[in-house]
């Protein structure tokens, strides 16, 4: 597989693969403890990232919704038993009616899931009958999933879904009669001054976005994945990010600017799943928290979408916040075991 490296820069050195192309950003405390740019945000132009490039973040924007639908519920707006009966007038079909808004946000609602990742494995198959191009609001995933049967009775399990969060962003979209990302931008972008992110069109870009690159085995080199995901991001993902303004997201959140700290501290609490994967770990409220027997549970974020992958870890014992995100989705779990082993002794 060609590897198009573009240039590289370390602030630290250590053991990034040399392949691995994208940011990884790693502060303690205000410090820099690694800074690490490479590979080309536009390839075919030679066009470098840098430290300003946006880069798309797939799931990783659930935690935006999970934090604005905390807030919502702080200022008595919402509360985490209101029902998706209760909080949307449209038609359900076979949805239980009865669906809390905690089970949304912890995964365990059992809502239709338009892609189900334990029966799926390419996003992109989305797209062969119903056109990505049409996914520029929430609501337009609404056909793929809305007249489906429930996956199985609210509560009963955790099962990570993407149909929830997009149910939560048409909430706040109710809630706040604003467009979810219109909402996220005020309530949340905006208070972190996090100017490089937001949700936007793949035929609209703003400057210094990154491309994302699919490679093909059939033509050895690549193509981008403009066909292959949502033309714009929604509840369920699809943020662009700075890997500065994701460590602006940490801060002020750890700081109580965006909810209070008792409610961070159930955000950051296992609130499902069962550990078994000790690597993946328990779900919260928008993040994931991996199991620490000998001190605070690390909490992180991902995402993953084809050419897209993204990691966010905040290690309470010592402060320390990672970022690491790819336009060519780059291993970065492997490059975060890197990071815990070489800064987490």
């Amino acid at each position: 597989m060609p590897i198009p490296y573009g240039y590289g820069l370390s602030k630290k050195v250590m053991n990034i693969d040399s392949n691995f192309r994208g940011n990884a950003y790693v502060v303690q405390d205000g410090r820099v403890l690694l800074e690490h740019v490479s590979g080309f945000a536009d390839l075919a132009n030679e066009i470098p990232n840098t430290l300003e490039t946006k880069f798309a973040s797939a799931s990783a924007g659930k935690v935006f919704v999970a934090a604005a639908i905390l807030q919502l519920i702080e200022q008595g707006k919402l509360s985490f038993e209101d029902t998706l009966g209760k909080l949307l007038d449209i038609d359900l079909y076979n949805i239980d009616v009865d669906v809390t808004v905690e089970q949304l946000l912890n995964h365990t609602s059992g809502v239709p899931d338009y892609f189900d990742e334990s029966t799926m494995d390419e996003y992109e198959d989305l797209w062969l009958e119903y056109p990505n191009y049409k996914i520029r609001h929430n609501n337009d995933l609404f056909p793929l999933f809305i007249d489906r049967p429930m996956m199985y009775p609210k509560g009963e399990k955790f099962q990570y879904n993407n149909s929830g969060y997009v149910l939560l962003a048409a909430i706040i979209e109710k809630v706040t009669g604003m467009y979810f990302d219109q909402y996220l931008q005020t309530a949340v972008f905006d208070v972190c001054g996090m100017n490089g992110t937001g949700y936007y069109e793949l035929d609209r870009l703003p400057a210094k976005c990154a491309n994302n690159y699919i490679y093909c085995s059939d033509t050895n080199n690549f193509r981008t994945n403009i066909f292959s995901v949502d033309v714009k991001g929604t509840g369920a993902g699809g943020a662009f990010i700075t890997i500065k303004d994701i460590i602006s997201f940490w801060t002020n959140l750890l700081n109580g600017k965006l909810i209070s700290k008792e409610l961070l501290s159930k955000m950051f609490s296992k609130q499902s799943g069962d550990g078994s994967d000790p690597e993946e770990g328990y779900y919260g409220y928008g993040v994931w928290i991996i199991d620490n027997p000998g001190g605070k549970d690390f909490v992180y974020f991902q995402g993953c979408d084809p050419g897209v992958s993204f990691f966010s870890e905040y290690n309470p014992n010592n402060g320390i916040i990672s970022v690491l995100v790819s336009n060519y989705g780059d291993n970065v779990w492997e490059e975060m075991r890197r990071i815990r082993k070489e800064f987490y002794k």
